[in-house]
């Protein structure tokens, strides 16, 4: 093996490690977010976006990146675009932190486990992306899945669906922004910051607020911003390593750990229904993963 194959092999292992920590904190983060109790889940929120700005503006500092984010102020199209991105994300942000302390991660896990393919069906609609069979077929499988959902509990995934297609938008508009993830994730979050220090703010005099009210939740409020950005900081360095579909197959790993968490730890149902309606996005999973490495054109 010669040394550019060594440095190859050596940068997808550091790639794997990376993308394996960053989706396993992802899948993790039910527990943090259990931490926080009876807080309401918008308030939680509002202080997940403040300190992530506030940590990811230090990253950037020390990483001597202001140049790009005074830039991209420059551009009041991009700019608009990140406010769309930014209401996106907070929305799936907040409904994540309900969904958990609602008893429901497992349906959180389902709707990542949706994601994948629901951004695909996005690409097909409105980037005109090209779907092979084996990806259609998958789309249908998991339509079928939800729909089965619906039909036998009479009731909508509403938590699940608004996961994966507010997390699907979010990245079909971020695909046509032309900005790195972390500064478009650092002036996404400097956005929405002040309504939520205006929210924070209103809470503190009107004495509703819970931050402060022990060193504990205040330091829950402030580690927001850190399990907010350390597992992208990781997934940015996998990106970089690895090769798209090899980074594709680790997305699973998050949901994966959400569905055992709810099951195992938390004792949340998991039906019949639930086992069958898993079972098509499952299968509907592997379809598009094999057909979708089928696919690469041969090196």
């Amino acid at each position: 093996m010669n040394r550019s194959s060594e440095l190859s092999t050596s940068s997808a292992r550091t790639g794997a490690i990376y993308a394996i920590v960053a989706y396993t904190t992802w899948g993790l983060l039910p527990l943090y977010w259990k931490c926080f109790g009876q807080v309401p889940a918008i308030e939680v929120l509002n202080h997940r976006i403040i300190w992530s700005m506030v940590f990811l503006s230090a990253i950037l500092a020390l990483q001597r990146r202001q140049a790009e984010v005074a830039a991209l102020w420059q551009s009041p199209r991009r700019v608009a675009m990140l406010l769309a991105t930014a209401l996106l994300l907070s929305f799936n942000w907040g409904l994540y932190i309900y969904a958990v302390n609602a008893d429901r991660v497992v349906e959180t896990s389902l709707g990542y486990f949706i994601n994948p393919l629901v951004s695909v069906l996005l690409g097909f609609v409105f980037l005109k992306e090209r779907l092979n069979r084996g990806q259609s077929c998958a789309v249908v499988l998991a339509t079928i899945g939800v729909a089965y959902f619906v039909w036998q509990l009479q009731t909508v995934p509403w938590i699940a669906l608004g996961l994966a297609f507010s997390f699907a938008i979010y990245g079909l508009l971020r695909k046509v922004v032309v900005v790195a993830p972390m500064v478009g994730l650092a002036v996404e979050t400097l956005l929405v910051t002040p309504v939520a220090l205006a929210l924070v703010g209103y809470w503190a005099i009107a004495n509703t607020g819970h931050f402060g009210t022990n060193w504990l939740t205040t330091l829950l409020f402030i580690g927001a911003g850190i399990t907010t950005s350390l597992p992208l900081l990781w997934f940015n360095n996998a990106a970089k390593r690895l090769r798209l579909s090899t980074l594709g197959f680790f997305q699973y790993l998050a949901p994966s750990l959400q569905l055992s968490l709810g099951v195992l730890l938390y004792h949340e149902p998991f039906t019949s229904t639930h086992a069958v309606t898993f079972s098509f996005i499952w299968t509907a999973l592997l379809l598009y993963s094999i057909t979708s490495l089928m696919a690469q054109p041969q090196k």
